[in-house]
């Protein structure tokens, strides 16, 4: 079978009847090639499905035209909602988008690697929630000449950050929960790696504090933003001599998990043990009872997180170092009026 000749840039400047030269400067969107030869040679990239080489191209001082996108677990929803987002807003700049999942990590070695081969291949970079250490973290912050925007990262940074407002946000959740008359309020911690769980910790001790309920050791439990973590912090939760009346997750599916231990000690959600969760992920709709939540900006975050890029990219003033939007406070039904008496537990069923 004969082997289909390659596409070069040379076939493209003729089919769009301009020169090599000009064809590419069309295609590094430089403007010393008219409005009409760009055009020219965009209609003509289409029609003989051109692909120039992102290498390439970067080597001679142009433009890829792909911004790179580095996740830490595709597995997550919201990772999965934040690269979704990410995709549509660099669509909007017809531009593509290139995703590398770090699974692992991005620890100084591997981060480096990542770094070396995707130099080669984006203008700019989005970190969406990575476990950066902090070695790599500190590379980053010294590599000025490639444009890069954390998103949702909450630890110090010199680099620019789109996130949400945790601490605030988790201050809201904790206070509803006192206006609902619970005194005995648990919290599940998720992983410290983004800074996004300390910050949501803090929501929630600040809100003890202001109320002047003590803040007991013994009602925080670890997680991993999981539901596993989720259920198993529950139980151990519930195995108190004096169990909590409510439970406040740094994530929705750890929240979704601890109302599976609810129900494992035969016990109501709300009536005997109210929850709220945070991201506000479509099971929290779908589970039963609703899940009370704070549902993250996810589009509006992302929009800024491109445009940040998109700015440093183009070189333009008026760069910020850190953009922060509130969290929506979604109120379903599993979050209620504490019980004038606690229940006994009741058997699974009863």
């Amino acid at each position: 079978m004969k082997k289909k000749k390659a596409v070069t840039l040379v076939d493209v400047a003729k089919k769009a009847g301009v020169s090599v030269m000009t064809a590419s400067r069309a295609l590094n969107e430089d403007e010393s090639a008219s409005k009409k030869a760009r055009e020219m040679v965009r209609q003509a990239v289409q029609e003989l499905g051109y692909a120039p080489n992102a290498l390439a191209r970067l080597m001679k001082g142009g433009r890829t035209n792909v911004i790179g996108v580095i996740v830490n677990d595709l597995s997550s929803v919201v990772v999965n909602a934040f690269a979704t987002a990410v995709s549509d807003e660099v669509r909007k700049y017809d531009m593509d988008l290139f995703i590398y999942s770090s699974q692992s990590g991005l620890e100084h070695g591997k981060g480096q690697k990542a770094s070396q081969l995707l130099h080669g291949l984006w203008d700019g970079l989005i970190y969406v929630l990575p476990r950066v250490s902090p070695d790599y973290l500190k590379q980053l912050e010294t590599d000025a000449d490639h444009p890069i925007v954390l998103l949702n990262y909450c630890r110090e940074t010199s680099l620019p950050v789109v996130r949400a407002d945790n601490q605030s946000s988790a201050h809201d959740a904790v206070s509803h929960l006192i206006e609902l008359g619970h005194r005995r309020i648990a919290f599940i911690r998720g992983t410290a790696h983004t800074g996004q769980s300390p910050e949501r910790e803090l929501g929630y001790s600040s809100a003890l504090e202001g109320a002047g309920l003590p803040l007991a050791p013994e009602l925080i439990q670890e997680g991993d933003f999981n539901e596993t973590s989720g259920l198993e912090a529950g139980r151990a939760l519930l195995a108190l001599p004096d169990p909590p009346t409510a439970i406040f997750a740094a994530n929705d599916c750890m929240a979704i998990g601890s109302m599976t231990a609810v129900r494992e000690k035969g016990l109501r959600i709300p009536e005997d043990v109210s929850i709220i969760g945070f991201d506000d992920i479509p099971m929290a709709r779908a589970v039963q009872p609703g899940l009370t939540t704070l549902r993250q900006p996810i589009g509006a975050m992302a929009h800024a997180a491109v445009q940040e890029l998109m700015r440093r990219i183009q070189g333009q003033p008026g760069r910020r170092q850190r953009i922060e939007f509130p969290s929506e406070f979604i109120i379903r039904e599993s979050a209620g009026p504490v019980a004038g008496k606690r229940p006994r537990t009741r058997r699974a069923g009863a």
